[in-house]
């Protein structure tokens, strides 16, 4: 299944989706993978990078220094797809909400602070309802 890189479209039927819970992201230097209880994440020079949720890393007492909302785009947006990003980033920002963006498959993931989430749901609805397909 191919996904859609027409912008427009992208943008008028991306159905953002609040995820419930609270997420963070920890740096993580030589703990073992544990690949169920992550949601994703990124090998760094630095240290390896996961995000999880905010109960499991209280529970492994990993570090943090924030909590985080996810948020699904519902559209099955191409790899190739050029503009969605910059798009939803200008709404969030204009909105001075900041986002943190990981591109699945199938779906862009956009991570938000947990206390802007429904004000970062507001800003992509609008930008989705006033966007027309071409």
């Amino acid at each position: 299944m191919i996904g859609e890189t027409n912008l427009d479209v992208l943008i008028s039927t991306m159905k953002p989706h609040l995820n419930d819970g609270d997420y963070v992201f920890c740096s993580l230097q030589n703990e073992a993978i544990d690949f169920p209880n992550y949601l994703f994440f990124f090998r760094e020079n630095e240290g390896v990078t996961i995000v999880c949720t905010k109960e499991y890393a209280d529970s492994e007492g990993y570090t943090y220094n924030s909590t985080f909302a996810w948020i699904t785009l519902k559209v099955h947006s191409a790899l190739e797809a050029v503009g969605l990003t910059a798009a939803f980033s200008k709404a969030l920002g204009d909105e001075n909400i900041s986002c943190n963006v990981v591109a699945g498959y199938y779906h862009d993931h956009i991570f938000v602070p947990k206390e802007h989430a429904h004000a970062a749901i507001t800003a992509l609805g609008n930008l989705s309802k006033n966007r027309t397909p071409q």
